[in-house]
């Protein structure tokens, strides 16, 4: 989960995220599929922006993770932006924080149009960077900005030899 906005409203709802999942995960026995996760930090959200007394979240997220496909039943990365008024979208490539538009529209431009097409990870990496540098101020280098992959197996952070690898292919 990432944000952009202010990072105490981030805080609370990362709490209150975890709190669902480990709720869900002592009930069921498995972990909380992504869009429950979502729809769960949504509704929190919603309820802030319409209840008298206390202030909407400030923040926008994108939720990353794999869920189970409702036909084939194969896990399948999935990813979410919830907006500070509770409204929750899945997209297959999205931009979040300053230029957003542009970023959106670069990866519309470089995504693959087949439904069932994805991009491998190696693409994936280096269209994330190319992203990040249409809108990026200053001169990237693998000190000043971060990749993080979800996988399966969970998620990870790319070290910075690593992104100085991928920097350098570019």
């Amino acid at each position: 989960m990432v944000y952009s906005g202010m990072g105490p409203d981030y805080r609370v709802l990362v709490k209150a995220a975890r709190k669902r999942a480990v709720s869900y995960e002592l009930l069921y026995g498995e972990e909380i599929p992504t869009v429950q996760l979502v729809m769960r930090i949504a509704e929190v959200m919603q309820e802030y922006t319409q209840s008298g007394g206390v202030r909407p979240f400030g923040v926008s997220l994108l939720v990353a993770g794999y869920d189970r496909d409702r036909t084939t039943g194969a896990k399948v990365p999935v990813i979410f932006q919830c907006d500070p008024s509770g409204a929750y979208f899945a997209w297959k490539a999205t931009a979040l924080g300053k230029n957003h538009l542009n970023s959106r529209a670069f990866l519309e431009k470089r995504y693959p149009k087949d439904q069932n097409e994805g991009l491998e990870l190696e693409d994936a990496i280096h269209t994330a960077i190319l992203t990040l540098k249409e809108s990026f101020d200053g001169q990237m280098d693998q000190n000043n900005i971060e990749i993080g992959v979800v996988e399966e197996t969970g998620f990870r952070r790319l070290l910075p030899a690593e992104i100085k690898d991928y920097l350098d292919t570019i």
